[in-house]
C-alpha cells in the first residue's frame, strides 16, 4: 500500500519538532544528553520513514550509503579523542557541502535537456552547488589548519579582498547566465569558483580565531542542506538546514560579540587580516617557574581559586584528573570555580563538554563574562593549557592579531600558575605577555601528570 503525501509530511513534521527540541537542549550542559537523543531520534524517524517513499524506485543503494556511513561513524565514534573533535566536525561540515555539490550535479545531468527544470529550480541548483562548494573547500582549509597541517597564522595577499570581491561578481554573473540560459559550462566553471573562493575565505583566518570559523562552517553546511532541500522538494530538509543554517549564523555571531570581532569579518574571510603577527618581544624575557609543592601549598591555603582549562587540559586527557583536584580542595574548604572563554579550545564549547565528561558540577563553571570580576579578589588562578585566551596582549598590544579580543582577566588574580609543556607559543602563534607578569609562575610538564602530582601534594602523600 503507498502511503500518502500527508502521512510524510506529518512524520516530518514530528522529527522537526524533535530537532527543534534538540536544539534547545544543546544549550546547556545539563540539558545536552536529552537533546543528543531528542535529535537523533528524529534523524531515525525522518530516515526511517522516508525509506518507504514512493519516489524511491530500489533501496539497494540507500541501505548500502547507510551501512556504509554507519560503519565509518562508528569506528570514528569510538577513536577519536576529544583534542580531535574540532577536526571531525569540520570533516562532517565538508561532507554536508559535498553532497549539496553532488546532489545539484546529478539533478542537472539526469534532468538535463528535459525541460523539468524551470527558471527557479536552476536557480536552486546554482544557489545549493555554491553554498555547498564553499563548505567544502573552506571545511577541508580549517581542517588543514587545525590539525596542523597548514600554518594557523592568516595568510593572505595584497588586494585580496578586491580579488575576492570581484571573484565573487563573475561568479554570480554566471549563476545569472546558468539561470537564463542552462549550460552546463557555466555550471561547472561557477562550481569550480566556488571551491576556489571557500580556500580565499578561511586561509586569510587566524588560528585564534578557528572555533568562529567552525561554527560559521557549520551555519554554511546548514544552508547547503537547506538549498539541497529545495532541489529534491523535501520539506524536511529544508526546514532541518535552516534549524542548522539559523542556529550556527545566531552562535557565530555570539561568538563575534564574545571576541569583539566583526561577524562580516568572518563572513568575508577578513578575520585577523588587517594586522601582522606581534613579534613578541617579551619572547627575550625570563619567565619564573615553580614546583609542584609551592603550588600545592598556595592551592590548599587559598580561599579562592579559579582554574582556566584549554586545549592542551584536552591534548592531556587531564579533565579527570582536575575533577579529582577540584573535590580534593573542595574537601579542604577552597572555594573553586572554573572560568570558559568563549573559544577556549578549537571549536565552540569545547572546554564546556570537557568539564561535563568529568562529572565537574555545573554551578562551579562559569562563563568569561560572569567571572572576569572575581580574578581581582582570587588568591590564585590555575591555568591549565590555556593560551591565547589569556594574554594581556590582546589589551595592550596593537600589533597583536589578539588585539581587541577579550580574555579571561587572570592576570588581576594574586598568584598565577601555568601548566605547560613548554615555551611554545598558542594556537595563533603569539608569545603569551601573561607568562612574564610578576606574579605569574610557570609549572613545567604535562597536565594530566601535573595535576596528579599536585593532588597528592595537597593531600599530603
Amino acid at each position: 500500500m503507498e502511503l500518502s503525501p500527508d502521512f510524510f509530511a506529518f512524520t516530518y513534521l514530528i522529527a522537526t519538532v524533535f530537532f527543534i527540541y534538540g536544539l534547545k537542549a544543546l544549550s546547556s550542559p545539563k540539558t545536552a544528553l536529552k537533546g543528543n537523543f531528542s535529535s537523533m531520534l528524529g534523524m531515525a524517524l525522518a530516515v526511517g520513514v522516508t525509506l518507504f517513499h514512493p519516489e524511491i524506485k530500489s533501496l539497494i543503494g540507500v541501505i548500502a550509503g547507510l551501512v556504509g556511513g554507519a560503519v565509518v561513524g562508528v569506528a570514528l565514534a569510538l577513536k577519536i579523542s576529544m583534542t580531535a573533535m574540532p577536526q571531525l566536525v569540520a570533516v562532517l561540515h565538508s561532507f554536508v557541502g559535498l553532497s549539496a555539490v553532488l546532489v545539484a550535479l546529478g539533478t542537472l545531468l539526469s534532468r538535463e535537456g528535459s525541460g523539468e527544470i524551470g527558471t527557479v529550480g536552476l536557480i536552486e541548483l546554482a544557489v545549493g552547488s555554491v553554498i555547498g562548494a564553499i563548505t567544502f573547500t573552506g571545511s577541508l582549509i580549517a581542517f588543514g589548519k587545525l590539525q596542523e597541517f597548514l600554518k594557523s597564522a592568516p595568510l593572505s595577499f595584497s588586494g585580496q579582498h578586491v580579488f575576492n570581491l570581484v571573484w565573487t561578481l563573475v561568479m554570480v554573473a554566471l549563476g545569472i547566465q546558468f539561470a537564463i540560459y542552462p549550460q552546463f559550462i557555466a555550471f561547472a566553471i561557477m562550481t569550480g569558483m566556488a571551491l576556489v573562493l571557500g580556500v580565499l575565505l578561511v586561509l586569510p583566518i587566524g588560528g585564534a580565531d578557528m572555533p568562529v570559523v567552525v561554527s560559521m562552517l557549520n551555519s554554511y553546511s546548514g544552508w547547503a542542506a537547506c538549498a539541497t532541500g529545495f532541489i529534491l522538494g523535501n520539506p524536511l530538509l529544508i526546514t532541518t538546514g535552516a534549524l542548522v543554517g539559523s542556529s550556527g549564523a545566531i552562535l557565530s555571531y555570539i561568538m563575534c560579540k564574545a571576541m569583539n570581532r566583526s561577524i562580516l569579518n568572518v563572513i568575508f574571510g577578513g578575520l585577523g587580516s588587517e594586522q601582522e603577527t606581534s613579534g613578541a618581544q617579551t619572547g627575550t624575557q625570563k619567565v619564573k617557574s615553580a614546583s609542584v609543592e609551592d603550588v600545592a601549598f598556595l592551592l590548599e591555603n587559598s580561599s579562592r581559586v579559579i582554574i582556566v582549562p584549554g586545549y592542551g587540559l584536552a591534548v592531556a586527557q587531564a579533565q579527570h584528573s582536575v575533577k579529582e583536584l577540584y573535590q580534593v580542595l573542595t574537601e579542604k574548604g577552597v572555594q573553586v570555580k572554573f572560568a570558559i572563554h568563549p573559544i577556549a579550545g578549537r571549536m565552540p564549547g569545547h572546554m564546556n563538554v570537557l568539564l561535563a565528561e568529568s562529572d565537574i558540577p555545573y554551578d562551579c563553571v562559569f562563563e568569561m563574562e560572569e567571572v572576569n570580576g572575581e580574578f581581582s579578589t582570587t588568591d590564585v588562578a590555575l591555568v591549565i593549557g590555556a593560551n591565547d585566551v589569556v594574554n594581556p596582549a590582546a589589551k595592550s598590544d596593537k600589533t597583536s592579531p589578539l588585539y581587541g579580543m577579550p580574555i579571561l582577566d587572570v592576570y588581576k588574580a594574586k598568584h598565577i600558575f601555568v601548566s605547560k609543556r613548554s615555551m611554545k607559543a598558542g594556537y595563533s602563534g603569539v608569545d603569551n605577555a601573561l607568562f612574564y607578569y610578576p606574579n605569574c609562575s610557570l609549572v613545567f610538564g604535562d597536565a594530566k601528570a601535573t595535576c596528579q602530582a599536585l593532588i597528592g601534594a595537597v593531600k599530603g602523600e
